[in-house]
């Protein structure tokens, strides 16, 4: 599934927040599973996974007796933070109260589609950011071009030069 998209919705008193309905109807739960799971991203975002995307994920962790210490202390804080989200008859998800602090979100969110995952921000806090990205626009569409070719040539075997990048 490949999220995308920018939306604007409001967090009830009950901390439930509508999951787009642009998104709502491409979801299978026969192939993504039934619900999400919810875990702090890695900029500060609060981001969101299809169950058996987030599932994929964890099952393709490197999973050993004696992890080393940063991947015990990834481990930690990760998985204590991350919840399951069930999705209601009306198509709300409840977010936990401590994973919306930390993300610095209050009573309104933008939800992005970032991929392969959602990601949910502060409006505010989003603008600003965008406005920089759009700033930037053209520096990162050739970085992302550059690991892209790079990523290309590992999985060919080949280097970049030969790839035409």
């Amino acid at each position: 599934m490949l999220f995308t998209g920018e939306y604007e919705h409001t967090i009830d008193a009950k901390l439930r927040v509508a999951v787009p309905s642009e998104i709502r109807a491409v979801l299978d739960p026969d192939v993504h599973g039934e619900g999400f799971y919810a875990a702090p991203g890695l900029n500060g975002a609060l981001w969101i996974w299809p169950t058996r995307k987030f599932e994929e994920y964890v099952n393709a962790m490197d999973a050993s007796l004696l992890p080393e210490d940063d991947v015990m202390a990834f481990d930690d804080f990760f998985f204590s933070q991350a919840a399951r989200l069930e999705i209601d008859s009306a198509g709300r998800v409840r977010l936990p109260e401590r994973l919306l602090r930390g993300a610095g979100i209050d009573k309104t969110v933008t939800i992005l589609g970032v991929r392969d995952h959602l990601e949910l921000r502060d409006p505010a806090q989003w603008a600003t950011l965008l406005e920089e990205k759009r700033r930037s626009q053209a520096d990162l569409m050739t970085k992302a071009r550059q690991a892209m070719a790079r990523q290309h040539g590992r999985n060919t075997g080949g280097s970049t030069a030969a790839t035409g990048a």
